[in-house]
């Protein structure tokens, strides 16, 4: 079975992001316009809308027009725009828009508003509506239409996709299109990242739902200080890590009918005088983060992963981790294994617990598969490639005849007490440190040094991948 979440990510190894003028932190303030998008008996829906206005715990009315959630999305295109409109102008900081493209045919004016100001119009899909239950087909042929309608209407199309209420077929088929410079679909991570889907590479922007005027709506945020405190939180936290030397991405989400009221937008100017007050605040539209990763971290390239092998071409290329031992290989093919497993740590942890879910005698078997350091076989030649690597490595192919009768003293004294030969992960280490080791071990019970071996085993095979994986 193959895992298709990815909870791996950068691994705690984040790219230095570089951003533009050496930038500690880039933030992206994301105008969403879905007033006339909405669920609307007018649009041919079954019932009005019941997501993100004032009303509390709003329920859809089936077959009826709902007057006041449509006068209140109306606020959003007739006042919240212009207020908001107005704040960006004066403040001078670029946005991107997630348009709705049904929405932005019914607003002409501001769609004027929004070019004239520069602003990039990304599609926001053709209705703001919940496609989680929608067949693929069903919503690829709605991104059709969105992407042909937001062209007619904005004159050009789309360069960026965020649906917002989306189903499981919502980022493959955005990725399908093969049109979009970046995809917003997700919530995963403070930096942007490139994932492979539907035989190509797409870049990520990840957008958030926690820095986001729509907390209003769910009563989590009451007051514009509320907004502009935990904005400002935010951004410190991000600042302190850039400065540290891990840049990162803050997004803030926006809503007309929401942060556009007079009692909330305070809160979004507080903030946008907190950030432009200080150096080394990258604002920017999403589209420019995209090009300036796509230019800095261009896409890797599609490459064949563990994951992603058949049984037989893994068990080919992992089975000599643990010394003459596929079988392990073959078990850890059987796991749940999933895009974290595609790395060396990760793929080290599915072949041990392959190991350590063995019986005794099976791992004993393993632990009897490794040869002396600087016995019989290495003499003969006899070694497998990667043990052979890591004795020459530690110096164990140049000893002299007094150090090798040293090591043949050891090997045959440590075999006959404990069945199983001297095991250790000898990368890094000297012939003099393997030594003292040896001297030390060979004093263990065999209890002790069973666990000590295995958990060697273990090491040994960690190095050897990461000599081949990421």
């Amino acid at each position: 079975m193959r895992y298709p979440r990815n909870m791996q990510g950068y691994g705690g190894q984040p790219p230095a992001a570089d951003w533009p003028g050496g930038a500690k932190v880039a933030v992206s303030l994301v105008l969403n316009y879905e007033e006339g998008g909405e669920n609307c008996i007018l649009h041919g829906d079954a019932a009005s809308e019941a997501f993100l206005s004032e009303v509390p715990n709003a329920q859809p009315w089936p077959g009826m027009r709902h007057w006041n959630m449509e006068s209140m999305y109306e606020y959003g295109s007739r006042a919240g725009f212009w207020r908001l409109r107005d704040l960006f102008v004066q403040k001078n900081v670029p946005i991107t828009v997630y348009g709705v493209a049904s929405a932005l045919a019914r607003s002409p004016a501001q769609v004027a508003a929004m070019k004239d100001a520069g602003w990039e119009i990304a599609s926001h899909g053709l209705r703001w509506i919940d496609y989680r239950n929608h067949t693929r087909e069903a919503e690829k042929a709605d991104m059709v239409e969105a992407i042909r309608l937001h062209t007619e209407v904005v004159g050009e199309p789309p360069k960026g996709w965020y649906t917002g209420r989306t189903s499981i077929h919502t980022v493959p088929l955005a990725c399908e299109a093969g049109i979009f410079d970046w995809v917003a679909d997700t919530y995963d991570d403070d930096l942007p990242y490139w994932l492979e889907c539907e035989g190509r590479e797409q870049l990520i922007i990840p957008y958030t739902l926690e820095t986001n005027d729509m907390r209003f709506s769910a009563g989590t945020l009451t007051t514009s200080e509320d907004f502009f405190t935990y904005l400002r939180d935010t951004f410190d936290v991000l600042y302190a890590e850039g400065e540290a030397g891990s840049p990162k991405m803050m997004s803030v989400g926006l809503h007309c009918r929401l942060i556009g009221r007079p009692g909330r937008v305070k809160g979004l100017a507080d903030f946008l005088d907190y950030i432009t007050a200080r150096e080394g605040v990258w604002i920017a539209k999403r589209g420019d983060i995209a090009s300036h990763w796509a230019n800095t971290f261009p896409a890797p390239g599609i490459t064949t992963r563990p994951t992603t092998m058949e049984r037989e071409e893994f068990v080919s290329r992992f089975g000599s981790i643990y010394e003459h031992s596929p079988w392990i290989a073959e078990r850890a093919y059987d796991f749940e294994l999933g895009l974290a497993h595609d790395s060396a740590v990760g793929l080290a942890n599915a072949l041990a617990r392959a190991f350590r879910s063995a019986s005794e005698e099976e791992r004993l078997g393993v632990l009897t598969a490794h040869p002396d350091l600087a016995g019989k076989l290495a003499a003969a030649k006899r070694l497998t490639a990667e043990s052979t690597a890591e004795q020459a490595g530690a110096g164990l192919d140049a000893l002299t005849d007094a150090e090798k009768a040293r090591f043949t003293e050891l090997n045959d004294a440590y075999t006959s007490k404990f069945g199983f030969p001297f095991i250790i992960a000898v990368r890094g280490l000297d012939k003099t440190r393997i030594l003292e080791a040896f001297e030390t071990r060979i004093e263990n019970d065999r209890a002790t040094e069973f666990a000590t071996a295995c958990a060697q085993v273990e090491r040994i095979a960690t190095l050897r991948l990461k000599e081949m994986l990421p």
